[in-house]
């Protein structure tokens, strides 16, 4: 049975808010579909503000491949990703990005600066956008109402 990468995202998403990270989830796909790096937010516990789930997973999967460029995988992501992480996205050469919840203040890739959309873009992902959105962002509105708490 293949399993559902948004599912398995969001359970990267859910543990990292319980880890008290900005739950955001990630998985990479091989070729076959098959998961071949999960993560989930890793800010705070790293003391690294780069250390988004999407720039996680991929360097795990380049670090396995032993490779820059992951050009026959995808990257399943539960939020919008943010300019850093869309244009590191364009450089690791990802074939196809699913996101979940769409990010009007912080995103990259339809809303902010649309990396892809810029001259200084050198590959653009195929985009899939609102994957299970209403429970990505569900999961995002509820951390951030029981951070104000």
């Amino acid at each position: 049975m293949t399993q559902d990468p948004m599912h398995e995202a969001l359970l990267e998403a859910r543990a990292a808010a319980a880890r008290g990270e900005i739950p955001v989830g990630a998985v990479v796909l091989g070729p076959d579909g098959r998961i071949l790096a999960r993560a989930g937010n890793r800010t705070e516990a790293d003391n690294d503000p780069t250390a988004h789930a999407e720039i996680l997973a991929l360097r795990a999967v380049a670090a396995l491949r032993n490779s820059p460029r992951l050009p026959d995988c995808d990257l399943v992501v539960t939020l919008e990703p943010c300019p850093m992480c869309a244009h590191a996205i364009s450089l690791f050469r990802v074939r196809r990005l699913i996101f979940g919840a769409y990010d009007p203040k912080g995103g990259g890739v339809d809303h902010g600066p649309r990396i892809y959309e810029s001259a200084s873009c050198h590959h653009r992902p195929d985009i899939v956008g609102g994957v299970r959105e209403t429970e990505s962002a569900t999961l995002l509105r509820d951390f951030f109402r029981e951070k104000r708490q």
